[in-house]
């Protein structure tokens, strides 16, 4: 006798819901420029605002993963997101026509802390060098030459976006 699964009351009324529509329009022209960063979800919406507002960069294509940039940077631990990510950057390029890459890291990031297993004050001084050797790398996979990073650091109950330069 087959017994039917129990559902969990959300996935029920998940279900069971109308669609939802957002209320955004929809822009079907592309800007031609792709961000890689960290997927901590406390810092996603200071990047939309940063990549949005401060770079002027609306619809930008999003390439996350935790430590965002640092699998660019040749660490053996990332071995597999760097394939990965390479894959996916060499088809945005070449089917949406990328043209700017901005590479974002951020301070007190579990990929470093946690992976890497670095501590401050070393942690910056890698995450900074790591943008500079993952924009070398971006350039060096896809022969794009506008590549920009940026250090996210937490200051305050704010984000403040420094440019590194690469």
């Amino acid at each position: 006798m087959n017994t039917p699964t129990p559902r969990s009351a959300a996935s029920h009324a998940a279900a069971t819901q109308a669609p939802y529509s957002s209320r955004l329009r929809y822009e079907s022209a592309r800007i031609h420029a792709a961000a890689i960063y960290c997927s901590d979800g406390r810092l996603g919406e200071h990047f939309d605002d940063f990549l949005q507002q401060g770079l002027s960069l609306p619809r930008y294509d999003r390439v996350t993963l935790p430590g965002g940039p640092a699998c660019l940077a040749g660490h053996p631990q990332a071995v597999l997101e760097e394939e990965g990510v390479v894959d996916e950057l060499k088809f945005l390029v070449e089917v949406h026509k990328l043209k700017r890459i901005v590479l974002i890291a951020h301070t007190s990031c579990a990929f470093y802390t946690a992976r890497l297993e670095l501590k401050e004050p070393r942690l910056e001084l890698v995450q900074r060098a790591d943008l500079v050797r993952a924009a070398a790398y971006v350039h060096r996979v896809t022969g794009l030459n506008t590549i920009e990073a940026y250090f996210a650091r937490v200051m305050e109950g704010h984000v403040q976006f420094e440019p590194v330069e690469v």
